[in-house]
């Protein structure tokens, strides 16, 4: 009977370490689920860390090192996110990616150059974090060394207003805040604010005119507040969505990389509608 008895024992604990195990894999891809669906549409992170040809993106070489910015208070290339642990990020821990994304500080203890918006991640839900994370380490590595950054002047990170903690789950249930939540850990007013010696000045957020030389020439970002004038005020809900989603504006005419329309498109249409009922809420500037 004791013999009996341990090996019911023993099925019932292998069956409980099973349950457990699928518990966690189920766990995992969710996560991993969801780090991809953040990484790979709102925040568009493969927009700058994925080498850009005339023609878009080397998907063959996806998050290995992408655009560069030559502006006055910096020389640098985006980097290497992939798993390679010699050019990539396959070393760093994941409180050391965390650190970055919050902080803005790299491994060796510097800040990290003020065009990575990390001044807007500080709003990314615990959650989310291990998500981003947990897909990232999802990613294949690849062997390719960017430049050595050039800093001509100290990088004086800079916060977002509004994205100074961390948000909860429930605050995302609320339209209107999920639809900041996305539109900063987007980053959407980086570009669609103008930068002054590596500064955007938050009374201009939202008018546009940052410039973006690439492949496709030179692109500047537009106005997006609610003027009806120079923005998106006389705009649609419908028009803004086409825009954000195929690249095609009101007037019907097509928009330049790196306005990242086609990995929006991917986006759950509820999220593109909470993100338009924000915009809704920025006042009307020149």
């Amino acid at each position: 009977m004791t013999m009996i008895r341990n090996g019911l024992l023993g099925l019932a604990l292998a069956a409980a370490l099973t349950a457990a195990t699928h518990a966690q894999a189920a766990g995992n891809s969710a996560l991993v689920e969801r780090g991809s669906y953040l990484v790979n549409t709102i925040m568009t992170c493969g927009n700058c860390h994925t080498p850009q040809g005339p023609k878009g993106p080397i998907m063959s070489k996806a998050f290995s090192g992408g655009l560069s910015w030559d502006e006055p208070p910096f020389k640098v290339t985006a980097a290497n996110i992939t798993q390679d642990k010699e050019t990539g990020i396959g070393k760093w821990s994941d409180a050391d990616i965390e650190n970055l994304l919050r902080k803005g500080i790299k491994l060796d203890g510097t800040a990290i150059a003020t065009v990575m918006p990390t001044g807007f991640y500080g709003i990314i839900t615990d959650h989310d974090m291990k998500a981003i994370i947990a897909y990232l380490r999802t990613l294949k590595p690849i062997k390719h060394k960017v430049p050595d950054p050039i800093y001509r002047m100290k990088q004086a990170r800079q916060i977002y207003p509004g994205s100074e903690k961390p948000y909860t789950e429930a605050m995302l249930k609320d339209k209107v805040k999920n639809g900041f939540y996305l539109t900063t850990i987007g980053h959407c007013m980086e570009c669609h604010t103008p930068m002054v010696r590596g500064r955007h000045p938050w009374d201009k957020m939202g008018t546009g005119g940052f410039k973006f030389p690439g492949p496709w020439g030179v692109s500047v970002s537009r106005n997006i507040t609610e003027s009806k004038d120079k923005g998106i005020g006389n705009w649609t809900d419908a028009e803004i969505k086409r825009a954000i989603t195929t690249g095609v504006a009101k007037d019907g005419s097509h928009l330049k990389p790196p306005m990242g329309f086609a990995m929006y498109a991917q986006m759950k249409s509820s999220d593109i509608d909470d993100i338009i009922a924000w915009l809704r809420t920025l006042p009307a500037k020149e």
